[in-house]
């Protein structure tokens, strides 16, 4: 078995969670399935060829439906706590890192720049829930990967393996106590109760007086806000992947997997009003999250290993086992040259990256059309 090529049997990460009813909250009825072609949102003529038909989704219940998007995923994030403080399992991690990205997302659809000073403070306790859980989630991958390289049977630097999981343990037990102090201090109850109340605003205890809810906008805006949405987070992401071809460092590989991430949690939403070609979308970005994950992962694993011989004690009384690690660390950077190979295969004029390209062009030059013929 070789160690490092595992892209196929590596744990979930947060970028691999799919899009279900249960996990965005919507009416799709089912995971979004893998088709290698991305359509272009049509426009539908009416019989005497004189204007589009189209099957117009009322730009209240639009609002409200995505409102509710926001609820399911604060309900969810708020939810994973309890399970998250436990401290075993790595799933309940993940899923609230996810969720976290979700919700942001659909919030930032409703109060895109400049946000209200409550909506901005609210935004960054959700970051900052993700980012301090971020090194033990880390450490939850790799002690996975390390679990599956022990469980061959004819594991080869088996003693190496196992000092590494040692390491991994302690690392995940300091950064999770630390995590444990960082999450006490945000009270989720608290930002629950509060964010909720712009998210479900009743006349008895109004949001926050000065904001306009959503459904008092005029109706095109519904449309307007998602192209223009949908157009920011794609060009992110194409000057992203057009710097990571120049410059292959991993903190701009990293840029282009934050980027990805943005692009597609937005377009799950428009996968809620069934908007032609969406699925497709969603799946080729998944994809792309999923590589670079994986490369992300041989990285992450290359610096533990470094960081863990590089210590003084360590090094003194386990020479033989720094010499297998040191092995590891060459094996290792060999499987990451062939991520960036087929990085770039993915993101340099490949035929799924351009038809995703004009897609999105297609939600943008015309959103109204796009989701007038969603229903």
């Amino acid at each position: 078995m070789n160690e490092f090529s595992n892209a196929a049997t590596a744990p979930a990460r947060d970028d691999q969670s799919p899009a279900t009813p249960e996990n965005i909250g919507g009416n799709s009825g089912s995971a979004i399935e893998h088709s290698s072609r991305i359509e272009v949102p049509p426009v539908r003529e009416d019989p005497a060829g004189e204007r589009p038909v189209l099957k117009e989704v009322e730009p209240v219940d639009a609002w409200k439906k995505v409102r509710k998007l926001a609820m399911k995923q604060l309900d969810r994030f708020v939810s994973l706590e309890p399970k998250v403080l436990r401290g075993d399992n790595p799933d309940a991690i993940h899923d609230l890192r996810v969720a976290s990205r979700r919700l942001q997302q659909v919030l930032d659809l409703l109060y895109p720049a400049p946000r209200p000073g409550e909506i901005r403070k609210l935004r960054r306790k959700i970051r900052r829930c993700r980012r301090t859980l971020g090194e033990v989630r880390n450490c939850d991958v790799q002690l996975a990967r390390v679990e599956r390289a022990l469980s061959a049977k004819r594991t080869a630097r088996r003693e190496t393996w196992e000092a590494v999981s040692h390491y991994l343990r302690q690392r995940r037990a300091a950064h999770f106590e630390k995590s444990v102090k960082k999450l006490s201090k945000v009270n989720l109850a608290v930002f629950y109760v509060h964010l909720r109340s712009f998210l479900v605003p009743t006349s008895a205890a109004p949001a926050v007086p000065q904001l306009e809810p959503m459904e008092a906008h005029p109706p095109e805006l519904f449309y307007a806000r998602i192209g223009e949405s949908l157009e920011k987070v794609w060009r992110a992401l194409e000057t992203q992947i057009e710097e990571s071809h120049r410059d292959a460092r991993m903190s701009v590989i990293h840029g282009v997997r934050i980027a990805a991430k943005r692009v597609r949690y937005l377009i799950e939403v428009v996968h809620e009003f069934d908007a032609p070609g969406s699925r497709e979308a969603v799946q080729w970005l998944r994809g792309l999250q999923t590589h670079l994950g994986n490369w992300h992962d041989a990285e992450v694993l290359e610096q533990v290993m470094i960081e863990m011989v590089a210590r003084p004690e360590f090094l003194r009384d386990n020479l033989s086992i720094a010499v297998g690690v040191e092995k590891l660390i060459l094996r290792n950077r060999k499987g990451k040259e062939g991520f960036k190979e087929k990085y770039f295969a993915m993101t340099r004029d490949s035929e799924d990256y351009l038809r995703v390209g004009e897609w999105v062009g297609g939600i943008t030059r015309s959103p109204e059309e796009a989701f007038g013929i969603a229903n």
